[in-house]
């Protein structure tokens, strides 16, 4: 895909979408933080479930701390993985408490030291919180990225420096929140929503489905 076409697809989804966040509900770095680090292997949907009966109780790292293992697993039971999650999240709570002044810090080094939290969970947190410009890949924007010829990589890892080496700087900011949001309801795994899709005609994916 050449410079033009990524700069049209770029263009297209901004205006379609000016300030894109994510659907994680949260009004803290914190408690971004924690929904990130549920949401692994589980969906936005069932993260906020959770969080919105968790956050009004314990929204900060001594509140989660003071419930104890045993006390988060009742709120977060219904996420997949909500046990090794409920230990994650109470030590990581324990790390902010006595190294970062229960503060998140905003280093991606610092991040990534957190139990459960790894490059892609530092990302969202550095981008959504911070407004960093990172783009954190995961399974919809590997798909989206590799399907219409944006950027194709073998990995994870190998899309993530991909897209940041020809997304142009006014659009990295917002471009992991745009992508995202494209795979989950238009560009979807099984049968991608060609259609609907207002960059159809720029997709270089050979086997587009009318619907």
């Amino acid at each position: 895909m050449n410079k033009a076409k990524r700069l049209e697809i770029l263009t297209r989804l901004r205006d379609a979408n000016p300030h894109p966040t994510t659907e994680l509900n949260f009004s803290s770095p914190f408690e971004l933080l924690v929904a990130v680090t549920l949401s692994a292997q589980a969906t936005d949907v069932s993260v906020n479930k959770a969080t919105d009966k968790l956050f009004p109780v314990a929204n900060t790292p001594e509140a989660i701390y003071a419930l104890g293992v045993d006390g988060l697993k009742e709120y977060i039971k219904t996420i997949g993985l909500f046990n090794s999650k409920a230990q994650n999240v109470h030590k990581l709570c324990q790390i902010l408490i006595e190294q970062h002044n229960s503060e998140v810090p905003e280093s991606r080094e610092a991040l990534e030291a957190l139990p459960g939290v790894g490059r892609k969970t530092a990302n969202v947190v550095l981008n959504t919180a911070f407004g960093w410009p990172t783009i954190a890949v995961d399974t919809h924007i590997y798909r989206v990225s590799n399907r219409t010829k944006f950027a194709i990589g073998k990995n994870v890892d190998k899309v993530e420096e991909k897209l940041l080496k020809v997304v142009p700087k006014e659009f990295k900011v917002d471009v992991h929140h745009w992508l995202i949001l494209h795979g989950r309801y238009t560009c979807l795994a099984r049968k991608p929503r060609c259609g609907s899709c207002i960059i159809e005609d720029l997709c270089e994916y050979k086997d587009k489905i009318d619907d």
